[in-house]
């Protein structure tokens, strides 16, 4: 399945910060900390320059946008490359994508697949779910679309709507699966449930393919997924 990852997916905004810099051994002082993009930019830029990771991706995150700073893609990239290096995830997500945009810098998959990697192992959905787009096309990495999956359920899994929607997709047209439209109109049902439009056009089409007793079956197992997710504080 080629998915379009035009449109669905963008930089993340600033997080509130305080972790610090394993390079300065927690330099950055304690009122470097509950820092967010709302915060004064001079706050903001003194803790960055101190070496404080979620200060450099929250300014990286505010050049990219304009907000608060004059637009600038370069300082952008700058300032995300700082806090990625410190393994900062939101850092790393925001700077593979400005790479798989080419944005301040020249558009390169290989380098994009390897910033959303290093995200994604620390668990971030939405560097989860772009590796997984990249896998399922082939840009940047091998085209594989069993490891597309995985990085999907992944994601999938913590409540993120389009991966919900994407991975229905692949089990619906047997890709990186065997072929099963229980789990398709399960996971549809999942992210329509959000408002994803996509999925609540997909789960109409792959009902018209089961029977009463599958759409059940689907039905029941979502309602399971979100009861269970609800009781373990996710969406």
């Amino acid at each position: 399945m080629m998915a379009n990852r035009n449109g669905v997916f963008g930089m993340l905004m600033g997080t509130a910060i305080g972790m610090c810099s394993i390079v300065l051994a927690c330099g950055p002082p304690a009122s470097c900390a509950g820092l967010s993009i709302s915060s004064p930019l001079e706050d903001l830029t003194r803790c960055a320059e101190l070496g404080d990771a979620g200060a450099r991706s929250s300014l990286g995150w505010m050049y990219a946008t304009g907000e608060g700073v004059p637009q600038d893609d370069a300082e952008a990239v700058r300032w995300y490359r700082l806090a990625a290096e410190q393994g900062y995830a939101s850092a790393q997500y925001n700077l593979g994508f400005m790479y798989a945009t080419g944005q301040a810098v020249p558009e390169d998959d290989a380098e994009a697949a390897r910033w959303y990697r290093l995200a994604a192992e620390q668990g971030l959905a939405e560097a989860q779910a772009y590796l997984g787009v990249m896998y399922a096309n082939g840009e940047g990495v091998p085209e594989d679309d069993a490891e597309s999956v995985r990085w999907y359920r992944l994601a999938a899994e913590q409540g993120l709507a389009v991966a919900q929607s994407y991975l229905g997709s692949m089990y619906a047209n047997g890709e990186g699966v065997p072929e099963d439209l229980v789990y398709a109109r399960m996971w549809f049902t999942l992210s329509a449930a959000q408002g994803n439009e996509t999925a609540q056009g997909n789960k109409d089409i792959v009902e018209q393919r089961m029977t009463p007793e599958q759409i059940a079956e689907a039905q029941r197992l979502s309602t399971e997924w979100l009861e269970a997710h609800s009781q373990d504080g996710g969406n």
